[in-house]
């Protein structure tokens, strides 16, 4: 009985997430655009790709208990692509090494750290209630947040040494960070598939 009220705030709380995510995508890939910056242009992709993941949870939450984990396999590939968007970028600024505007970088963070805190608290009470799709969610939001402290911190290191490095390294760890949450998705997805198969 308690199901369809539960399931109608997880899709409000979706709607709002992936409403966030589509917001601060364009204020975040357009200072990764101005300052150079390959760890904000790697997160400004990974709002994007949050944005969708929520869409398409949005949709799928009305699907059957197969269908949802075929789903979650799919947001695992999705998870990847600003992985693969932030080597591609890394690899051009391997060659010309110039540093971001420290105060941009860190501001555009602290922005990002907002937002991201929001949708992980937002989510936090639904990360088991629909398994691999808002665990999706929820590790997305989650490992965000800790990627925009290291932004802020690049930021900051950047300020002192004027040095591109800082940036390239967290740009990198944040492409990790979503092969791992990609790993931990597939892997409950599938999980779900088999437990639905008969």
């Amino acid at each position: 009985m308690s199901y369809a009220p539960a399931s109608q705030d997880l899709r409000r709380v979706v709607a709002i997430v992936a409403a966030l995510n589509l917001g601060y995508f364009g204020i975040e890939f357009t200072v990764a655009l101005a300052i150079g910056s390959v760890s904000l242009f790697a997160d400004s992709v990974d709002f994007l790709e949050d944005a969708s993941i929520n869409l398409l949870i949005l949709a799928a939450l009305g699907w059957g208990a197969r269908t949802q984990a075929r789903v979650g396999m799919v947001l695992a590939g999705i998870i990847l692509v600003p992985g693969v968007a932030t080597l591609w970028t890394a690899w051009d600024k391997f060659w010309q090494p110039v540093a971001p505007d420290p105060v941009s970088l860190s501001l555009a963070g602290t922005g990002a750290l907002i937002v991201n805190l929001s949708c992980a608290f937002l989510l936090a009470r639904y990360r088991h209630h629909r398994g691999s799709l808002t665990k999706a969610a929820f590790l997305s939001a989650r490992n965000d947040a800790l990627a925009n402290v290291a932004i802020i911190g690049a930021g900051l290191v950047t300020a002192v040494t004027l040095s591109a490095w800082p940036d390239l390294i967290v740009g990198l760890a944040i492409a990790a960070m979503n092969a791992d949450a990609a790993r931990e998705v597939w892997e409950a997805a599938r999980e779900e598939h088999r437990a639905a198969t008969p």
